[in-house]
């Protein structure tokens, strides 16, 4: 889908990448690895990749040292550290300036939103430690490029994965938390990408391999992109889209959104298998052997009623407008700034007692969590859709 302005604008990507010190935070995930795949082809000059996940980072090694291609960098490391803590500053002291930076890091998924610890993790990981990090960048790199990733989610959203993200938005572009950053900040919401950690599709991979029923939530549509893709949306996005803008993908509503069933039914047929659908859990999973006999697999249909669930996806927010940034597949959305007033400086005030443990803070609470968000996003106390039921408690 990228692979026109790949080609197109190589001799600008090269310009910008050859001989630089690039700095990935969170990158030996599916997105962020793909992004760093991308960059390495135009051989810059340093590439240090933190995440805290150890054994992601030593297959991201075994995958680049075993590539036809040599691994053509001068200095590449790995380093299993959080982004957030002390250490990254020292690394980032030490190591820099870099000349571009990327971060990857975030909590996710929409299932984390099950309960307020939860929660609270995950406006630490999507907002807290991104303003840290952002002054640390100050700190050590001022004149670098500055990418963080965001998602589809994040526009008008609906769970508290997207409603975090939203505001890790904010303070990505808020001058109170970029100011001592003098060169591009910019970020990207993209689609599913198809088989990546976490992903439906990879589950359905698992599931396919331990012999056990595929589920999938009706009337759910989504836009999907391979993680080449992935790779490729964030390369360019980091590269060319304007300061203070998002990057999003030029997809078409009625041909590429598309219902999560019609996916997982031709990912069976691709398989060799005819779906066989089912309601019920037990129901599936007792007819598993003799589906699988008869060359039919159970695929498991459930109810879209779990907390935060979209029922699509959509790149442009209320209030947001696209614009063209020279690329054929990628536009962009502008940052609106705070729109319904609020201060991130105030939320994060409230936020520390409780992500911290201080003394006398209050036990992590999903409906205060809310209101906090709401102080900021206001449209989001009413366009969550809490339930008792959550995703841990699906098959």
């Amino acid at each position: 889908m990228f692979a026109a302005d790949m080609r197109e604008r190589a001799g600008d990507i090269a310009e910008r990448v050859r001989g630089k010190r690039i700095l990935a935070i969170g990158a030996a995930g599916s997105i962020g690895s793909n992004t760093v795949q991308t960059l390495l082809g135009f051989r810059p000059a340093a590439v240090h990749i933190v995440d805290q996940n150890e054994n992601a980072l030593a297959e991201l090694v075994r995958q680049l040292r075993s590539a036809p291609e040599p691994l053509q960098v001068e200095d590449f490391r790995t380093l299993p550290l959080d982004y957030g803590a002390a250490a990254t500053r020292q690394l980032m002291l030490a190591e820099g300036p870099y000349d571009r930076v990327l971060n990857f890091a975030a909590i996710k998924h929409v299932r984390s939103e099950k309960d307020g610890f939860s929660i609270m993790q995950m406006f630490d990981t999507n907002i807290v430690k991104q303003a840290r990090f952002m002054g640390w960048l100050a700190e050590s790199s001022p004149q670098a490029d500055y990418f963080s990733v965001s998602t589809d989610k994040a526009a008008n959203p609906v769970s508290f994965m997207g409603a975090t993200k939203r505001i890790m938005e904010h303070v990505l572009f808020d001058p109170a938390f970029s100011q001592g950053l003098a060169g591009t900040i910019n970020s990207a919401r993209f689609a599913n990408v198809a088989f990546s950690n976490g992903s439906l599709p990879q589950a359905w991979q698992y599931r396919l391999e331990r012999g056990e029923p595929l589920a999938c939530p009706k009337d759910i549509r989504r836009y999907f992109v391979s993680l080449e893709e992935s790779g490729h949306i964030c390369a360019l996005a980091s590269l060319f889209a304007p300061d203070r803008t998002i990057a999003i993908p030029d997809l078409d509503p009625v041909e590429h959104l598309r219902p999560l069933q019609e996916i997982a039914e031709a990912f069976l047929q691709h398989s060799g298998y005819e779906p066989a659908l089912y309601d019920s859990e037990d129901e599936a999973k007792a007819a598993m052997a003799r589906d699988r006999s008869k060359g039919r697999w159970p695929l498991l249909l459930t109810p879209a009623d779990t907390g935060g669930e979209k029922p699509y996806e959509e790149f442009v927010g209320e209030g947001e407008t696209a614009i063209e940034i020279g690329l054929s597949a990628l536009r962009a959305v502008g940052w609106a700034g705070l729109r319904h007033g609020g201060s991130i400086a105030r939320l994060m005030e409230q936020m520390e007692p409780m992500i911290t443990g201080a003394p006398g803070a209050p036990r992590p609470d999903k409906e205060q969590l809310k209101s906090l968000i709401g102080s900021i996003e206001p449209g989001f106390l009413t366009a969550h859709r809490d339930s008792a039921l959550n995703l841990d408690q699906r098959a």
